[in-house]
């Protein structure tokens, strides 16, 4: 049997276009803000477009930080992408207004210093070599980015030896910013997967096949 998908709704997103993305895949998804659904699945995609606090807004409505952090409590995979990345930060600062994010990772989403913004279009990637993410892929490969919010620094402190730190890759557009992050059950993502053809459906397998 495939695996179970639910890509939440929570209001924010390109939900079926990451619908689609996921299902090429070979997965069966479901596009849902049911509670229960989104806990059982195999794995919950969380997309997310726009402000921050509409989109922390809009998760805590249907209670999708109680779903993310109950997911990962049960080590069950998570996949955030672009602002679904930014609000698994501690908080995010827009405009001059400071919103609390799900804190699953300590860090500040802030304005990218760059000359052009926003970043809209094909940018590389510099992943760590044992991702998991990007296996198979070339380091040339280009993925679609479009936004004007970033993590410009990563600020994960990890002091015991016995833990796995967090694979982190990296983006320049003025300056570096995070562009994806592997941490244990969590995954996620500053560029848009479902927007980038054949890379971004490779990268999607590559996560679905962990689930």
């Amino acid at each position: 049997m495939g695996k179970n998908v639910v890509v939440l709704d929570y209001g924010s997103g390109n939900l079926r276009s990451a619908q689609r993305a996921v299902e090429r895949t070979g997965a069966s998804v479901t596009v849902t803000s049911d509670f229960q659904q989104a806990l059982d699945a195999d794995g919950l995609l969380v997309p997310g477009v726009g402000a921050y606090e509409a989109c922390m807004r809009g998760l805590k409505a249907v209670r999708g930080d109680r779903i993310i952090g109950r997911r990962l409590a049960g080590g069950r995979p998570v996949l955030g992408i672009c602002v679904g990345m930014q609000i698994l930060f501690e908080r995010g600062v827009e405009h001059g207004v400071e919103t609390a994010g799900c804190d699953e990772w300590p860090g500040t989403v802030e304005p990218l210093d760059a000359p052009v913004i926003p970043h809209m279009g094909w940018n590389t990637v510099s992943w760590p070599e044992r991702s998991r993410l990007f296996a198979g892929l070339d380091p040339e490969t280009r993925f679609y980015f479009v936004h004007s919010y970033g993590v410009r620094r990563w600020e994960l402190e990890i002091t015991n030896d016995k833990i796995h730190a967090p694979l982190v890759s990296w983006t320049t557009h003025g300056e570096p910013f995070v562009a994806a992050v592997e941490n244990g059950p969590l995954w996620a993502t500053q560029f848009h997967p479902e927007k980038s053809g054949d890379a971004g459906a490779a990268l999607l397998t590559n996560w679905v096949d962990t689930l």
